[in-house]
């Protein structure tokens, strides 16, 4: 048997009161992996401290994936430099909630950029993001 109900809730928050609240803001988010791999010399130059390798670590496994590879090089290859979510579906052949969780681990680890317009979110490279976690791989005594 279904059984719905219904509530009230201008009843029930009728008697409630707002009470403010500061909620600290954690300040800018890093642009790219910097935070990740900017502290990093080239791995051959000098050995990662074990936070360093951790950083490091998330960056690359975040990069480790053939579907987040294709969606790096597809956004990059984009005129504009940016995709919208809705222009990467089909070329990866995965569905649109697949699509978003890998351009939401790209994110998150501060390979590409979001820029919501409407109900589309368009993707950009973070400028000098992929160089960074390159420059931390190459074997050159450059850095």
């Amino acid at each position: 048997m279904l059984t719905s109900t219904v509530v009230n809730t201008e009843a029930i928050l009728e008697g409630m009161t707002a009470t403010p609240v500061e909620i600290a803001s954690p300040g800018p988010a890093p642009a790219g992996p910097s935070a990740a791999v900017a502290c990093c010399a080239p791995l051959a130059r000098e050995p990662l401290s074990a936070q360093d390798a951790l950083g490091l670590a998330g960056v690359l496994k975040a990069i480790a994936d053939p579907a987040r590879l294709r969606l790096l090089s597809l956004v990059g290859a984009r005129e504009g430099g940016e995709a919208c979510v809705c222009d990467l579906i089909e070329p990866l052949g995965l569905s649109q909630p697949t699509v978003s969780h890998h351009l939401k681990t790209l994110v998150d680890a501060g390979l590409l950029s979001r820029d919501k317009r409407g109900v589309w979110a368009y993707y950009s490279l973070v400028p000098g993001a992929l160089d960074d976690v390159a420059r931390v791989l190459t074997t050159s005594a450059q850095s």
